[in-house]
């Protein structure tokens, strides 16, 4: 069996020639140099790469190093965040761009654990400072919302905006939202005085679910906005948003 040959350490085409394999001085009547254009010369440090530890970007290594490094990150109270490494364990407060750490605390640099807790952020895992963890009140998945809301919430997928078209599940008709509330559908009152809960139609729906306020599309009229048009009250989940 035969194997191809390693060509030898002095096959480098960038190696410098030996006295004995150089060219003859003169081709075509000149030195052989001056009949190689400048600009076709072969650099002494083709194919050599740079040194990438002397020209990286300390910022670019600190963000490789925040994606890639093991940490854990939990959020405070008080808008902060704890970030847990094997070096240590440190507070963040990604709104003020600040960090314990001795990289932040003594040169001032925009550290590892900032940039984590912001890549975090960014990446839907861990709310905003201006933001807290909540459970939404028709599916039970966590979701983030603004740090100063109360009562029940909704995450993104059973949430509904404002002017958007749904249905009612249990008539098939169609309205238009005005609002979602922070009530509960046991704590809302309709104009008889009842709660939602205590009617039929809504027995199949969550009593802690918010309510949420619509105007029936039929009632609209051009002399009529939404602003006019009579509210009812439903349970989150009884109206299906028709995307």
């Amino acid at each position: 069996m035969t194997h191809p040959r390693t060509p030898p350490a002095a096959a480098d085409p960038y190696a410098p020639r030996s006295p004995a394999s150089s060219p003859p001085e003169s081709v075509a009547g000149g030195p052989w140099d001056s009949e190689v254009p400048p600009d076709a010369r072969v650099p002494p440090n083709a194919g050599i790469p740079p040194d990438t530890e002397a020209n990286s970007d300390p910022d670019d290594a600190r963000s490789a190093r925040a994606a890639a490094e093991p940490m854990t990150v939990r959020t405070l109270r008080d808008r902060r965040y704890v970030v847990e490494t094997e070096g240590g364990t440190y507070v963040v407060a990604l709104d003020d761009g600040t960090c314990t750490c001795p990289d932040h605390a003594i040169r001032g640099s925009h550290c590892k654990h900032l940039r984590r807790v912001a890549m975090e952020v960014a990446a839907g895992a861990l709310p905003a400072p201006d933001e807290r963890a909540a459970v939404c009140a028709v599916c039970g998945d966590e979701t983030f919302v603004p740090r100063d809301a109360d009562g029940p919430q909704l995450c993104e997928r059973h949430g509904f905006e404002p002017g958007s078209v749904v249905g009612d599940r249990e008539t098939d008709e169609r309205l238009v939202v005005v609002a979602v509330t922070n009530e509960r559908a046991d704590a809302y009152r309709t104009d008889e005085g009842r709660t939602l809960d205590e009617y039929a139609t809504n027995a199949d729906y969550v009593a802690h679910e918010p309510v949420v306020e619509a105007v029936y599309v039929e009632s609209l009229r051009p002399d009529r906005p939404i602003e006019g048009a009579k509210r009812y009250g439903f349970p989150a989940s009884r109206l299906a948003s028709l995307r």
